[in-house]
């Protein structure tokens, strides 16, 4: 699948890093250093913008090592690029450590993946078929 994208930034493009990856890092395009401190959340932005075909999204995702070893994430997660959006792509960073983090121009601070979805017609219904599990939800299942 090709897609088009406009990169402002002075960064390269998002890229696949090993032959089974199914996410590309997101670089901050930032003038200067941004600190987030504890429990502190701000808008960074990527320079990247991109068309996608109707039926697409992207999905922008925490990236794990920071989000172990630092404690960022993504506020929103996973943030949705929908198909019609053409204004650039912005990440929503949260500090969910105990420590300033500095984020310098060039890092990668998240992971976008592309993901074919399904429209959904809603139906209304006075019942659903039942199932085995049925209203059993939030731990229902137990350990095992």
């Amino acid at each position: 699948m090709k897609i088009r994208i406009v990169n402002k930034s002075s960064h390269p493009l998002p890229a696949y890093e090993t032959e089974h990856s199914a996410g590309m890092d997101l670089r901050a395009f930032i003038a200067g250093p941004v600190t987030l401190r504890p429990m502190e959340r701000k808008l960074v932005p990527t320079g990247l913008f991109i068309e996608l075909p109707v039926g697409y999204e992207a999905q922008v995702r925490p990236r794990s090592g920071l989000a172990l070893k630092h404690g960022i994430t993504v506020l929103n997660s996973p943030g949705t690029i929908d198909a019609d959006y053409r204004g650039e792509i912005c990440v929503i960073l949260i500090n969910h450590s105990d420590s300033d983090f500095t984020i310098n121009d060039g890092d990668r601070i998240a992971q976008m993946i592309i993901a074919q979805h399904a429209r959904a017609e809603l139906v209304v219904a006075e019942r659903l078929d039942e199932t085995e599990r049925g209203a059993g939800g939030f731990g229902h299942s137990g350990r095992k």
